[in-house]
């Protein structure tokens, strides 16, 4: 990131978006990034809190957890991890045509990074929906017939709080990408002004990133 990118100077043509207790766009960008990383370490304490529970409690009942898991369907969890992965790359993408003012690419690679989510999340609605139909529930609400191992709703407890917390955050990320999305079409960025975008691909990223953790922690390994 050279200064130059973000200087905001008056003639700039991007001048009005710099806020007033800014002294210039470099700085601005470099606060916005700096608030993005520190939010997205409490998002990781808030999700390593659930892994560290659903370790100790996979320790203490290693047989109900195992059983528990060949309910997920893999192929599921493998497809949304693709898509997942291609949203990534297509973040990416939309970061680098803001940066170097291709907006109609720009605009391309927001439309495809949203498609994968809500690809993602209408995965996830089916899986949901199976589980819903066979009683696969946390807590007092698990009602699966036929377990030859005690204690399986634990393991449930722990699936829906992981994933279901995880697909909030895919929403959050959807509206806040929709919101870019919005913007780039209305002309907003170019190579003097992406700091949205490029806070946003942080954020995006990160909601990945959780993902690759939990699809082999509870699809593959327990």
């Amino acid at each position: 990131m050279t200064t130059a990118t973000h200087t905001g100077h008056a003639g700039d043509g991007n001048s009005k978006f710099l806020q007033h207790h800014f002294r210039e766009m470099g700085q601005q960008f470099e606060a916005a990034k700096l608030g993005m990383w520190l939010f997205l370490v409490t998002e990781v304490l808030l999700f390593g809190g659930l892994f560290v529970g659903y370790g100790i409690m996979h320790a203490r009942h290693p047989e109900a957890f195992m059983a528990a898991h060949h309910h997920l369907d893999k192929v599921m969890g493998a497809v949304n991890t693709v898509v997942l992965l291609i949203s990534s790359f297509t973040m990416v993408l939309a970061v680098w045509a803001a940066q170097t003012s291709r907006r109609t690419l720009c605009i391309l690679f927001l439309i495809l990074t949203l498609l994968c989510a809500g690809v993602f999340l209408v995965v996830k609605y089916f899986e949901y929906s199976h589980k819903f139909h066979d009683g696969l529930l946390p807590g007092k609400y698990y009602t699966h017939q036929g377990d030859t191992v005690p204690g399986q709703f634990m393991f449930f407890s722990f699936y829906f709080m992981m994933t279901g917390l995880h697909g909030i955050h895919v929403l959050i990320g959807m509206i806040a990408i929709l919101w870019i999305l919005v913007r780039a079409i209305r002309g907003d960025f170019s190579s003097q002004y992406y700091s949205p975008v490029d806070i946003t691909g942080l954020y995006w990223h990160l909601v990945d990133l959780i993902w690759i953790y939990v699809f082999p922690l509870m699809y593959l390994i327990s």
